[in-house]
């Protein structure tokens, strides 16, 4: 006579060890928030002076990255970032303009079919 072997079934996860999908996502951006609070910019970095590069010059910089970049592979003299710049709204305008002008945004939601 044969016998039939029956699979186990597997025990159930301990409920003191389960975090819930919230609670992880909790953790993650709490542990992110902790990790960028070490960041820090150099000071040189940074200027207040009329003719640093502010937001607009930012966005400009931002949407002509692709081709600066490709222009410093060959020319060390070319820079696809501004130092110093304005900070916070340099920044900003840098990443409006790679996102937003320069199709960042745009590509990755075309539908494919």
């Amino acid at each position: 006579m044969i016998t039939r072997i029956h699979p186990r079934s597997p025990a159930p996860p301990d409920p003191g060890l389960f975090i819930s999908r919230w609670e992880r996502g909790s953790i993650a951006i709490l542990l992110l928030t902790a990790l960028s609070a070490c960041a820090s910019q150099v000071d040189a970095g940074v200027s207040q002076e009329a003719d640093a590069p502010g937001f607009l010059w930012g966005l400009w910089h931002g949407f002509v990255f692709p081709f600066a970049w490709i222009g410093s592979l060959f020319d060390p003299e070319i820079a696809v970032y501004a130092v110093p710049n304005r900070g916070g709204w340099y920044d900003f305008g840098f990443f409006l303009g790679i996102t937003v002008l320069g199709g960042g945004s745009w590509f990755g939601s075309r539908k494919r079919s």
